[in-house]
């Protein structure tokens, strides 16, 4: 067994050492889709996964608005970075708040008019180490996923129409996936409904999280076939990753020059807040394959999952 946990190490290593370097090799000027009026949106992005992928999409020459629920906080990490020369923004957003969506909405379009990209990264969760309490779970369900679908909807208007497409990044896990190595779902029916991506829609997705928050609220989760480990959050997760591939199919109807191409990423185990600073890779790492998704040149790849930079079964 130790000998296998290594051998996956080592793969992972290889992989990261791999991506370092892609990140080093400048986009030539074909590919370079975007200018320095290109605004990308970063939800959650005071520390950690968001903050880096502020930072690394700035670095790339886009003007980037980091948005935090915690306005003293958010200021001070957009301070950091506008230190630094990059050309980055900030305005309060708490993707739970209808009147604080509405706020955001109304200064955009009224800065900057329209987007071009919207990277979801806010989230919670409240297991660390081996614990698994699902005492939270209407809080990581209500913000993991109804709140990243919240600022979807509302931001969808605002995506600018263009020939390159605008773009839509959902910061997931692998905990979310379907037959994953480390959090199954062990419920069959539920399982074949989210994996019929042809049947698939938002109510299916809908049903699915409110059947899962029931069962916590009588007790009988634990028998439901969900999840193992990090369940409330492994459930958010599958959600979202099943939601991204509904958006994707309801985007990919819109016609030419008004594409939004919907994708989502895992950024691995990272040494953040969020794990307990348990994680294995860097906040850099981790934010990596989020900003690539966010620049691919023009190609229309959507509702697709990814990991470092790698294309995943869901």
């Amino acid at each position: 067994m130790v000998g296998s946990k290594d051998k996956s190490k080592e793969k992972r290593d290889k992989r990261l050492q791999e991506i370092s370097l892609l990140r080093t090799i400048p986009y030539s000027d074909h590919q370079r889709w975007w200018t320095s009026e290109t605004v990308a949106v970063v939800t959650g992005a005071n520390r950690g996964i968001g903050f880096e992928m502020v930072r690394q999409l700035a670095g790339h020459g886009l003007t980037v608005i980091l948005t935090s629920r915690d306005e003293n906080v958010g200021v001070e990490a957009a301070k950091i970075l506008q230190e630094g020369g990059f050309n980055v923004d900030f305005h309060r957003l708490d993707i739970l708040d209808p009147s604080s969506i509405q706020d955001f909405c109304n200064w955009i379009k009224e800065k900057y008019e329209c987007i071009d990209v919207l990277i979801n990264n806010a989230g919670v969760n409240y297991n660390v180490g081996s614990g698994n309490s699902v005492e939270f779970s209407n809080m990581v369900i209500s913000t993991n996923y109804y709140g990243t679908k919240n600022i979807i909807t509302a931001m969808i208007p605002l995506m600018r129409h263009a020939s390159q497409g605008a773009r839509i990044v959902n910061v997931t896990s692998r905990l979310g996936r379907l037959k994953g190595r480390h959090s199954k779902l062990e419920n069959e029916a539920v399982r074949a409904k989210l994996m019929d991506v042809d049947s698939l829609t938002e109510e299916i997705v809908d049903e699915t999280v409110s059947e899962f928050l029931k069962q916590v609220e009588e007790g009988t989760w634990e028998s439901g076939g969900w999840p193992h480990s990090f369940t409330d959050y492994s459930v958010s997760k599958m959600a979202v990753n099943a939601y991204t591939r509904v958006l994707a199919k309801e985007l990919s109807e819109r016609p030419d020059g008004e594409k939004i191409y919907a994708n989502c990423f895992c950024p691995g185990w990272v040494k953040t807040a969020m794990t307990g600073y348990a994680g294995n890779i860097s906040a850099e790492d981790g934010a990596d394959t989020g900003v690539w998704l966010a620049l691919l040149p023009d190609q229309a790849i959507t509702g697709k999952f990814f990991a470092e930079r790698r294309e995943i079964n869901f």
